[in-house]
């Protein structure tokens, strides 16, 4: 698994990590990988707090082994995080390559989604070198098949999703469940499926002809249905107004529940440990050879490496024979 493009830039002897927009489950897990594997290499490491926020505020610690012991099966980030819009501007990003100089830091492991590896990019463009590794229960990173935290998120949503339906199911209700997704409806599509939901609602695909919806809602109960699932996506939302909707228009008694973040939270599963620990120590690697501007990736069964650039250009989107399913196997 050797990283296979990527200019040497210069010696590297000190790195950081930080992890950088929403938290996801196995972040910890990275962090670690990220911590242990660079002093194995020979490197000094640093933790940067709260994200490009706390760089700017010189929020930086030292980190060793003992930093992130008992801390692999832990949800949320150790080195918290949030956000910077001050590190959208030219000025910003300046200063805080600055900064990384003044403390000694030749490398940055970003941890975090597409805006992450932005600030990362610009970085690097100042002479810091710079991996992201992609941190995001949203799945939404269009050059990885996996991103940290998506496997966490989906269990929790779905264990979730079961246990109002069995309420609802006893009271014969319509239940409208939102998970998370503002632009991405894959939590949305992975949990439709494996729950068996009567409706899904994506982003992408969403036509917003709610119409066809409660008729699919009042021709199920005539075939029996006692209760009907509806799967939102959080970019689609108003599910309380859509319950109130559907609930006026077909006379069944209609509930909204909005999962939020307990989607973040929890401990995170064993496939999040293991491919989170493996892309931290991956990235790790790559700063150790010198390299620069790249992204960690999962595809085809491998862990590889992408120029940033590259990777931020590519697109992704919903698989069509998985909403097919989702639509035809309820």
């Amino acid at each position: 698994m050797a990283a296979k493009t990527g200019k040497a830039k210069k010696s590297i002897e000190t790195i950081a990590v930080l992890t950088s927009g929403g938290d996801a489950p196995g972040m910890n897990a990275a962090i670690r990988a990220v911590v242990r594997r660079a002093i194995a290499n020979g490197l000094k490491v640093k933790g940067i707090k709260k994200g490009y926020q706390g760089l700017l505020d010189e929020e930086i610690i030292e980190m060793d082994n003992h930093s992130v012991s008992d801390t692999i099966g832990r949800g949320g980030t150790i080195l918290g995080t949030a956000r910077c819009l001050e590190f959208h501007e030219e000025e910003g990003v300046k200063r805080g390559a600055e900064i990384c100089k003044k403390h000694g830091i030749d490398g940055v492991i970003v941890i975090g989604g597409d805006g992450s590896y932005r600030g990362a990019q610009a970085l690097a463009r100042h002479g810091i070198n710079t991996v992201g590794v992609p941190g995001t229960i949203d799945l939404d990173i269009s050059c990885t098949e996996y991103t940290i935290g998506f496997d966490t998120a989906i269990n929790t949503a779905m264990e979730a999703i079961d246990k109002v339906r069995d309420t609802s199911t006893s009271h014969e209700r319509c239940s409208v469940i939102e998970v998370m997704g503002r632009h991405a409806g894959y939590i949305a599509l992975w949990c439709g499926i494996a729950t068996g939901a009567d409706d899904l609602l994506l982003p992408e695909k969403y036509d917003y002809d709610e119409q066809r919806i409660i008729n699919n809602i009042i021709d199920n109960r005539k075939l029996g249905k006692t209760h009907h699932l509806i799967i939102n996506a959080e970019g689609i939302g108003h599910s309380t107004s859509m319950a109130r909707r559907i609930e006026a228009a077909t006379g069944i008694e209609t509930r909204a529940t909005i999962l939020g973040y307990l989607q973040r939270g929890g401990n995170p599963t064993c496939k999040d440990r293991v491919y989170a620990t493996t892309m931290g120590a991956y990235a790790a690697d790559i700063l150790t050879e010198g390299k620069s501007n790249r992204v960690v990736c999962y595809r085809n069964g491998e862990f590889i490496d992408d120029d940033i650039e590259e990777a931020l250009a590519m697109q992704k989107t919903i698989s069509d024979y998985q909403y097919e399913i989702a639509k035809t196997i309820q």
